[in-house]
């Protein structure tokens, strides 16, 4: 049972990685349902991040959903409402369940909401993961931060990408998506909002221009403010492995995220990645001769052009979505079927009237 607050039609590396996840579980011959806000629950939208729709009201759901399915493993992805009525019904019944951090939730939060103290934020994170057998982290850095931070029961989960989409190949079709304009090409894809401080990349004295490729609130304000920057709005599928692929270098200014899926994309097309050693950037890319890290952003995107872009797609091959999913189930630690029938004997009792006697 994989229970989550983001899912499709949200479309960000949490969502990618998931939805990938569970293809290759099932080809592998795993049953997986899936708890999402998309299944009638009554919703609302997240504030600051419509695109997030939260559950209501759905704990009585999930009781429900979890006695109908009768999970060996369960598995919690996110810190929202479903996230949070799911660990209380695994808490409630004596359920043993599994999480993953997938992003810098407390630096989020305090970047939107500057009032939020940063410690707060880690204070619930420990609180929420520390109840579940294993949390599982996707990069070495990320689970270092975590340890220091007082968080228990840390696994590593690595990620995977998809290099049949992302491909050198689809470089230079018909003169490339970028031929109309001035090169080099310095390419940003992902969320327009504050905290993946786009505005670090945007400032930078580069040659060539600087597309940006992706929604989000911060959109409509950088439009204005940088009007030298393309802003091509959302992509996705072949149209978004093209524009990767005719970029000279792909630019990843976040500091908040835990792995950053889209730089495993632009190495896939042969993009060499220039970023902050941020988590994430600093497990991938030092070393790997596709790309380059530094504290000085325009001294990483420089020397990033310098990188062979065959070497970048030999890099990426190095990550598959099987070897991903293969090690997200071996985390998972499913309960003997002994005992899971046993546990799910004894939460059916739960449920049952109390028999009053006769007499």
């Amino acid at each position: 049972m994989l229970v989550t607050d983001a899912w499709e039609p949200q479309v960000n590396g949490v969502v990618r990685t998931l939805t990938r996840v569970t293809e290759e579980c099932l080809a592998m011959g795993h049953e997986i349902e899936v708890i999402h806000p998309g299944l009638g629950f009554r919703t609302m939208p997240l504030p600051t991040y419509p695109e997030i729709q939260l559950a209501l009201g759905a704990r009585k759901q999930i009781e429900e959903r979890f006695k109908a399915f009768e999970p060996e493993a369960i598995h919690i992805a996110t810190e929202g409402t479903l996230g949070m009525a799911a660990r209380a019904v695994c808490i409630k019944w004596k359920l043993p369940f599994t999480t993953s951090y997938h992003t810098k939730f407390p630096e989020y939060v305090t970047a939107r909401f500057p009032f939020i103290p940063l410690k707060a934020g880690y204070s619930f994170m420990r609180w929420f993961h520390d109840a579940g057998g294993r949390l599982m982290v996707a990069t070495p850095s990320m689970r270092e931060d975590l340890e220091k931070r007082g968080f228990k029961n840390i696994t590593p989960w690595a990620r995977g990408v998809d290099t049949e989409l992302f491909h050198p190949s689809k470089r230079g079709i018909d003169g490339g998506v970028f031929k109309d304009i001035e090169g080099p090409v310095f390419l940003y894809v992902g969320r327009v909002a504050v905290e993946k401080n786009i505005e670090s990349f945007l400032k930078v004295d580069l040659p060539g221009t600087k597309v940006v490729i992706g929604p989000g609130p911060q959109l409509e304000e950088l439009k204005k403010k940088y009007p030298e920057v393309k802003f091509l709005g959302g992509m996705y599928g072949d149209e978004l492995a093209r524009h990767f692929a005719d970029a000279d270098v792909f630019v990843f200014p976040s500091l908040t995220d835990t792995f950053g899926l889209v730089i495993l994309e632009s190495m896939a097309t042969g993009t060499p990645v220039a970023a902050f050693p941020a988590p994430g950037p600093k497990d991938l890319i030092p070393g790997s001769g596709a790309g380059a890290v530094s504290e000085d952003l325009r001294e990483a995107c420089l020397e990033a052009l310098k990188c062979s872009r065959e070497r970048c797609r030999e890099y990426a091959e190095g990550f598959s979505w099987r070897s991903c999913a293969e090690e997200f189930v071996k985390n998972l630690k499913p309960q003997p079927k002994p005992e899971r029938r046993k546990i799910w004997r004894r939460i059916r009792r739960l449920g049952r009237p109390e028999r009053k006697p006769l007499f």
